[in-house]
């Protein structure tokens, strides 16, 4: 048995991301409902929105779900006692040290899988005893890794350090991608560009639409100087690359990127001044589906390409 399926208690070892903006309870309950694990992302939730979300979660699906937390939240001790509170048990944790929660969370129940981009960290997850882990190339779309390590490097890097369940992350969005992380040595994959741009993600119809039609080189890591991110270059990534391009302070692109500046681009759909996050990977998608739908492409895929290979395999042989 899968050793993805196996801890969290999910047919497919498929996890949805939990991204800012786009996933809430309607997303979460519908790829757990699918047979992934869903997750609800409480990075760009208050409090009290964050439990609403987990308890129309609940209410919409009777199959596991988690909460993705990053650990750099502001109100971090307030979300941890949420997530207890309301006996949440799957929690992925991004951004930050997970030696600090880790035991805690356990001490509740709660299974811990943490987002890293390196080996280094990977090994640091590993002593901080988390359940799982997520390692994500640079290829994805949000925050990522100083190191700009894609995938397919970081996966058999991360799998020759660590013995616990692996989740490929970064560029993923297909069955055949899938098998290629799974063969690189990950037991399953976490995917975010994908579901973010289907019918349930929260995320604005126009920033989808926006996304769907992204070519090659579409999209750039930026912002290196404060948090590395991926974003569709648009007028404010214009802004963000004259400053960079001038010397700018890390004050004064702090000041440029401002509060609510994903919300505006995800949530609200500027498509113009807003912070755009996706992937390398949307440029291969170019039509809005359902979570089933696409739950459902990657596992016919993931099989038709398994089968290629065996029938590769029985040719060389």
């Amino acid at each position: 048995m899968n050793r993805i399926c196996n801890l969290f208690g999910i047919k497919y070892p498929i996890i949805q991301g939990g991204m800012v903006w786009c996933s809430g309870w309607r997303l979460a309950s519908a790829v757990s409902n699918a047979g992934g694990l869903g997750l609800i992302g409480a990075g760009s939730m208050h409090p009290e929105t964050l439990r609403e979300h987990i308890r129309k979660c609940k209410a919409a699906t009777n199959q596991p779900f988690g909460v993705n937390i990053p650990l750099m939240y502001p109100e971090i001790n307030t979300l941890i006692n949420m997530v207890i509170e309301e006996g949440v048990k799957i929690v992925f944790t991004s951004a930050g040290n997970p030696k600090i929660w880790t035991e805690h969370l356990h001490e509740h129940g709660i299974l811990v899988a943490h987002v890293v981009a390196s080996t280094k960290f990977a090994a640091k997850c590993e002593e901080a005893g988390v359940d799982a882990i997520v390692a994500e190339g640079f290829e994805a779309g949000g925050h990522n890794g100083r190191e700009e390590t894609t995938t397919l490097c970081l996966i058999p890097a991360v799998r020759r350090i660590t013995t616990v369940p692996l989740m490929a992350a970064g560029g993923i969005s297909s069955g055949e991608s899938i098998l290629a992380a799974m063969t690189l040595g990950a037991d399953g994959v976490q995917i975010g560009t994908r579901f973010a741009l289907t019918e349930e993600s929260s995320a604005h119809f126009t920033f989808k639409d926006r996304c769907l039609r992204l070519n090659e080189g579409d999209t750039q890591l930026t912002l290196k100087q404060l948090s590395p991110v991926r974003l569709v270059k648009n007028d404010f990534f214009k802004q963000v690359e004259e400053a960079e391009a001038r010397g700018a302070t890390t004050d004064e692109l702090r000041a440029l990127l401002g509060k609510g500046r994903a919300k505006k681009g995800i949530f609200e759909g500027d498509l113009f001044d807003g912070e755009l996050e996706i992937g390398q990977v949307a440029s291969c998608i170019h039509k809005l589906q359902t979570v089933n739908e696409v739950m459902k492409e990657l596992v016919e895929d993931f099989n038709t390409a398994l089968n290629r290979v065996n029938e590769l395999n029985r040719f060389i042989s």
